[in-house]
């Protein structure tokens, strides 16, 4: 496996309705005028394994225990069946307001040597809000938890009002010598294409925060960690067997997309979109700027509103080998995307009829998903097994 998500009037229903459920250039995919993937019938069972607090994402050790992040700033080491769990200490405080909260988790890959985990998380501060990227060391041992060295490695600037699209996912070149970080366009739009900041954009660091030496933007006045820009909200990132780096963003209406994402390009929010304002203005599609980076897949006329992104390795179900797999919120599924190099076309749709908020494979090849919602409501931590 490799895992390395206007006017005032126009503002409410964006907010509303993403909290709520909602390559080459010229080369706009023929699979982005595909019809959503229909709903088939699951071929695996689906077992209930703990009752959690809003769960926002999760990351295996090698043992097959699970480090599992909540909203409302916890983070809990579970064992390998998900049925112990224990909270881990040293979280700094966390602004869950809105889509805030304690987001991503991430083993530093090297952890078997040094314990390492990284994690994002939204905070106050001077301006308004955004996300954080930090680090500490894991301590676990007589039934108790907690990060040491906790130290905040990089922010996303500027911080602005308001509690939308952080974004705040974390992946791992496969070399293991680079630190990918994706913020969110935080609902201001514009700042996805602003050379100053580094709102809407993916950020390349060294494992210690720093701006990687030799990212592409920086001789063209953007920040020198920036590596892609015009993103709106991603929420799931990872690379494939063969080293291509994959991202799932939520769009506006009807504009969810999947991307490879290539250094220095302009992935085009908010000039383009395969869907439209949540006021009703329209966007102009993908296809009408080829100088702009196009998904690989999008699904326009209707939303799946994608959170997480695991690419498979096919242990359990060697058909799904080198895949992509996406929950869906409002579109309360698991969606599988067929992908063959760096295209990719929609695969299967497996109705889940609740809302998956995060997706990874377990170090036996089964697959595990976190239900969103709050405990006693939808909250959950639920395994995928082969049927039969």
């Amino acid at each position: 496996m490799l895992n390395l998500r206007y006017g005032a009037t126009a503002f409410v229903l964006l907010a509303a309705c993403n909290q709520g459920g909602v390559a080459n250039a010229g080369n706009v995919s023929d699979n982005s005028a595909q019809a959503a993937a229909p709903m088939g019938e699951r071929p695996f069972t689906v077992a209930n394994v703990a009752d959690l607090d809003a769960p926002w994402a999760m990351t295996f050790l090698a043992d097959g225990r699970m480090l599992i992040t909540e909203k409302s700033g916890q983070m809990l080491l579970a064992s390998a069946d998900g049925q112990q769990r224990i909270q881990v200490a040293g979280i700094p405080a966390v602004d869950s307001a809105g889509q805030g909260g304690l987001m991503d988790v991430a083993l530093h890959p090297q952890f078997a040597q040094n314990n390492l985990v990284y994690f994002s998380y939204s905070a106050s501060g001077q301006g308004g809000k955004g996300v954080v990227l930090a680090r500490g060391r894991l301590v676990a041992a007589d039934g108790q938890a907690r990060l040491e060295q906790v130290s905040t490695l990089y922010r996303a600037t500027p911080y602005v009002e308001g509690n939308g699209h952080y974004s705040g996912q974390i992946a791992f070149s496969p070399d293991g010598q680079h630190l990918f970080f994706a913020m969110g366009d935080r609902q201001k739009f514009d700042p996805a294409q602003d050379k100053g900041g580094t709102l809407g954009k993916i950020a390349r660091l060294t494992l210690d925060g720093q701006p990687a030496p030799g990212n592409p933007l920086a001789t063209q006045g953007f920040r020198p960690e920036v590596w892609s820009y015009g993103h709106r909200n991603i929420l799931g990132m990872a690379f494939d067997a063969s080293g291509s780096f994959w991202q799932q963003e939520m769009g506006p209406k009807a504009g969810d997309e999947l991307n490879v994402v290539l250094p220095g390009r302009n992935y085009g929010y908010p000039m383009v979109s395969d869907g439209d304002h949540y006021d009703g203005r329209d966007i102009p599609d993908h296809s009408t700027r080829p100088d702009l980076e196009a998904p690989k897949v999008s699904w326009p006329g209707t939303a799946i509103s994608p959170a997480g992104l695991m690419i498979y390795s096919g242990k359990l179900w060697p058909q799904w080998r080198g895949d992509a797999f996406i929950g869906a919120l409002s579109g309360q599924a698991l969606v599988r995307v067929d992908v063959n190099g760096t295209n990719a076309t929609k695969g299967d749709q497996w109705d889940m009829e609740t809302r998956i908020r995060d997706v990874a494979e377990a170090p036996d090849g089964s697959i595990w998903l976190l239900e969103d919602g709050g405990r006693g409501a939808g909250g959950k931590l639920m395994k995928l097994s082969p049927t039969g």
